[in-house]
């Protein structure tokens, strides 16, 4: 299974989503989870992470996740050379390093990364980030180029960020 993550934020709480899903190719969800929570952190430049994993840790508390499965977050999981890491990246040692988390980003981080793969889709001309821990980003970059829909994002993450601002 692969369980996709985006949070949307309003004024005084998250609505966080995470779509779960058979295969990269699917077309349709297998189950939808959601979950308001009070926000905990202000947004602070550079540590995005801060506001929005405290987010996915709630909603994933009340999934039960196999070692097997795949976690994907909107954004990085690695951010350059020299070690830094992205809300991916964090989640995954939140996690203890269990389960492979996936980053798909739609804007580009600058400072070279030699684990980030550009991912063309459909007739697009701008690229999908992807980045990973715990799998091969070279395997999930032809993953995400297969996944559903003709478009420079995929169907169900598409649907993803929709119902995350509902």
């Amino acid at each position: 299974m692969i369980y996709a993550f985006d949070t949307y934020y309003y004024e005084d709480y998250a609505n966080t989503v995470c779509i779960a899903f058979e295969d990269w190719a699917s077309d349709r969800e297998v189950e939808i989870f959601t979950e308001q929570i009070s926000i905990s952190s202000a947004y602070e430049s550079g540590a995005f992470y801060k506001r929005e994993l405290p987010c996915i840790l709630s909603l994933l508390n009340k999934i039960v996740v196999r070692e097997e499965d795949i976690i994907i977050v909107d954004g990085y999981v690695t951010l350059d050379n020299e070690g830094k890491i992205g809300l991916g990246g964090h989640l995954y040692e939140a996690l203890q390093e269990k389960y492979p988390v996936v980053g798909i980003a739609k804007n580009e981080f600058t400072t070279p990364d030699s684990q980030r793969r550009n991912v063309l889709r459909g007739d697009s001309k701008t690229p999908l980030f992807v980045t990973a821990k715990g799998i091969d980003v070279d395997h999930v970059k032809a993953s995400v180029e297969q996944m559903h829909g003709p478009f420079r994002i995929p169907t169900l993450l598409k649907k993803l960020d929709q119902l995350s601002r509902e």
